[in-house]
């Protein structure tokens, strides 16, 4: 594996494990300045708004498995069941965009529950 790729795939998998630590700090490191997110609740929202929108202000998930991960160049995808603290869980799959070691966008497309 490429150190490129090696580098893109613990990237990932640290923001999956800062999100449920609450770690912004940690991830607003790993974004591009002009990051985008997008989904079917958000079209093509900014940086600021990612981290209002998308960051609880109290903790909704316990866990994060994996399930698959791809890498090709500047993009990744990636499958995930999370599974929240009420007990209820989902699978999600979502496409990363990279410039460079950073996040520069996130496109999410939302699986059924689980």
């Amino acid at each position: 594996m490429s150190d490129m790729r090696t580098s893109r795939e613990e990237t990932i998998r640290h923001l999956y494990a800062a999100y449920l630590d609450d770690r912004k700090d940690i991830v607003g490191a790993m974004l591009t300045e002009d990051f985008t997110f997008s989904s079917p609740r958000d079209d093509h929202i900014d940086r600021a708004t990612y981290f209002d929108r998308c960051w609880p202000k109290e903790p909704v998930f316990r866990a994060f498995d994996i399930e698959f991960l791809a890498i090709d160049g500047d993009e990744a995808v990636i499958r995930y069941r999370a599974e929240k603290r009420d007990g209820g869980s989902f699978r999600n799959i979502e496409s990363f965009r990279f410039r460079g070691d950073k996040i520069a966008s996130v496109d999410v497309y939302f699986g059924r529950n689980l």
